[in-house]
């Protein structure tokens, strides 16, 4: 079973799975965010299936003193409507505090201009869900 990371986000929703082994993510897709909560826990759910997904980490936007903010508020909302469709499959809210400016560093890195809307978005899904993976086998 495969292991599938979510960037939320209100414009863009990076997405990223597993490989089969559970040892590395990769960068999948970008969903559009601004069209209906419908559509987009449509999108998941067909992802989730095609994929054969366990688990959903969904990036959690901590504040930086690690307090719940508003922005962590509307991914709660978000986490319980793919709960909601998807009762299932493991949730798991993983902190993405600065997994945005590493995504931005990895772009610098390889050259890949900022301006190229939904790469950041993607980038962070895949950092956020290496995070987790990481975090399965370092304990």
């Amino acid at each position: 079973m495969r292991s599938l990371g979510i960037d939320y986000g209100d414009s863009r929703i990076g997405v990223a799975l597993s490989d089969g082994m559970g040892w590395t993510a990769q960068g999948l897709c970008v969903i559009d965010g601004k069209k209906s909560r419908k559509y987009v826990l449509a999108e998941i759910v067909a992802i989730v299936e095609k994929n054969q997904v366990d688990t959903i980490v969904v990036g959690y936007p901590l504040n930086m003193n690690g307090s719940i903010g508003p922005r962590a508020e509307i991914t709660d909302a978000f986490i319980k409507d793919l709960q909601g469709v998807m009762a299932s499959i493991k949730m798991v809210k993983w902190d993405e505090r600065l997994t945005s400016k590493a995504a931005n560093n990895a772009m610098k890195e390889m050259g890949i201009k900022q301006t190229r809307k939904g790469m950041n978005d993607l980038l962070s899904a895949v950092f956020i869900l290496q995070g987790y993976l990481d975090s399965k086998y370092h304990s």
